[in-house]
């Protein structure tokens, strides 16, 4: 992330209504403009419209069109891209026990809800078949998915499994439910890392990769179906951040974001 576009997040983070439409956001994704309008008394709907479009501009909120409505989702991978600039691996454990610790004196801690639905997107600066390859091949998942060393063909109908780095474990064994190269990529997700996770419905993970002008590609990635899945829900809706911010160094700057285990409820 360059200091442009970090400077565009930290001025949407500056004004209090955009915070508390993020808060509310991260209460519970998949909002309509309506009532979100309702979260923020006295407002218009056109203030409302007018910090929403801030927000995408950062790069803070994705806009999805579900049927006849729009619903807004919040999008954390910019500030995980910047927690990355400033946060070490060393000196996070500090940071999140040092947080931990304040937040409990304070009267308890702060647990993200399960989604049935959770929506990511971040810009990156490589072609769209350079984005492809990161996903289904193992010596791009190795640098950023937690070591897990992706096989698959990426056609339809293929299998798509995850091994352990070290290849004595399957974390994930499931089927690409449609491919179009280089576009978009929908699976199946089962998380095998975990019993408890294993024993619940599958979900599924959509990949989609569009190119942009200046050699720049959006990489959205949903993962929704997961009403079966709410253990599941509340596992990987840390775990993305890291997978797609750490995908995007790798293929930005050649370098592995080095990232801890697996994240278990």
């Amino acid at each position: 992330m360059s200091s442009g576009e970090e400077d565009v997040v930290f001025r949407a983070l500056a004004d209090p209504t955009r915070r508390l439409l993020l808060d509310r956001l991260f209460e519970r994704e998949g909002r309509n403009l309506h009532e979100l309008e309702a979260e923020v008394p006295g407002m218009t709907r056109f203030g409302v419209m007018k910090h929403l479009r801030s927000l995408e501009a950062a790069g803070l909120v994705v806009s999805r069109k579900v049927g006849r409505e729009k619903l807004h989702y919040l999008n954390a991978v910019p500030i995980q891209l910047i927690r990355d600039r400033w946060v070490s691996r060393y000196s996070l454990p500090r940071a999140m026990a040092l947080s931990g610790l304040k937040s409990d004196l304070e009267g308890g801690t702060a647990v993200m809800a399960a989604k049935p639905e959770q929506v990511y997107q971040v810009y990156i600066k490589s072609a769209a078949e350079q984005v492809w390859d990161a996903i289904t091949k193992p010596e791009f998942t190795s640098q950023y998915f937690y070591g897990a060393r992706v096989e698959t063909t990426g056609e339809t109908g293929a299998t798509i499994r995850y091994h352990s780095p070290d290849g004595t474990q399957l974390w994930g064994d499931d089927v690409v439910i449609e491919a179009d190269r280089p576009r978009r990529l929908v699976m199946g997700w089962r998380s095998l890392y975990d019993p408890e996770l294993a024993a619940e419905e599958r979900s599924r993970v959509t990949w989609e990769i569009e190119e942009q002008t200046g050699g720049v590609c959006r990489l959205t990635v949903i993962h929704d179906q997961l009403e079966g899945a709410p253990k599941t829900a509340a596992s990987v809706s840390g775990g993305w951040m890291f997978i797609i911010s750490g995908l995007k160094t790798v293929l930005e700057t050649g370098e592995p974001l080095r990232l801890g285990p697996p994240i278990r409820s």
